[in-house]
């Protein structure tokens, strides 16, 4: 068998990366090192980051304190044999992130999150990728560092600052652009699509714990050139 020579190790990471709302979280314990693994949901910053909502009660969260470094694998969870699906697995440190954009980024995808969030135990903890291993199918097992499944930010200052009125924006006055990149342009089941994350290479859709990725045509770093891609994709959708 030939390798699929269309196949993109980092455009299939990024989009495990940026569509997981789940993933397996494997930490050192505290007093053994003996590895330890948990289910957690997850986020991602505007560069790709994961971000986690955690209690200090849990014993993933003790294991980090005491040891930042952690895995965390994501799946496409498609279905069928789970083995035959893709998944990434990213390594690297997890710290607390007190940023206001952080909190908002997670809350956003899980907004079920709100009613705990703010609870004295809880925090958020932002990952550090230091590298990752994708496994998606036969001739297609990479390992990429981090710069490669990252989104570049370092000029995007003025997005990252325009990201929540945009997305708010969106999703007031333009629910019906969002339905059309879903079901059109992605080929989701109708619904009502938001929304919840917006970076230099792409917009990130969601309907219930369903997220889609939608890359851009070509990248942005401002408010100025958002509005002309998402205007093109809107048109783009309207034409099928």
């Amino acid at each position: 068998m030939k390798p699929d020579s269309t196949f993109n190790a980092v455009t299939a990471a990024k989009k495990l990366l940026r569509e997981g709302r789940s993933g397996a979280l494997a930490t050192l314990m505290a007093d053994s090192g003996d590895p330890y693994c948990s289910l957690v949901n997850v986020a991602t910053a505007i560069d790709g980051a994961p971000l986690l909502l955690l209690s200090k009660l849990a014993l993933h969260t003790k294991n980090i304190l005491a040891n930042a470094r952690a895995s965390l694998m994501l799946d496409e969870r498609k279905e069928g044999d789970p083995l035959e699906g893709a998944r990434v697995m990213l390594m690297g440190k997890c710290a607390v992130d007190s940023a206001a954009a952080t909190a908002n980024a997670y809350l956003r995808r899980h907004p079920e999150a709100e009613m705990f969030a703010h609870f004295t135990d809880f925090a958020f903890y932002r990952m550090e990728i230091t590298r990752a291993h994708l496994v998606a199918g036969f001739g297609r097992i990479v390992d990429l560092g981090p710069k490669e499944i990252l989104a570049d930010v370092s000029d995007a200052d003025a997005l990252r600052d325009a990201e929540a009125d945009a997305i708010a924006h969106m999703n007031d006055d333009h629910g019906d652009a969002c339905r059309l990149y879903a079901s059109k342009l992605l080929g989701a089941p109708d619904g009502e699509w938001r929304c919840v994350g917006i970076d230099p290479e792409g917009l990130e859709l969601q309907h219930g714990r369903m997220a889609l990725r939608l890359p851009f045509p070509q990248r942005v770093n401002a408010p100025g050139p958002l509005r002309a891609v998402l205007k093109q994709l809107a048109e783009q959708a309207r034409r099928i």
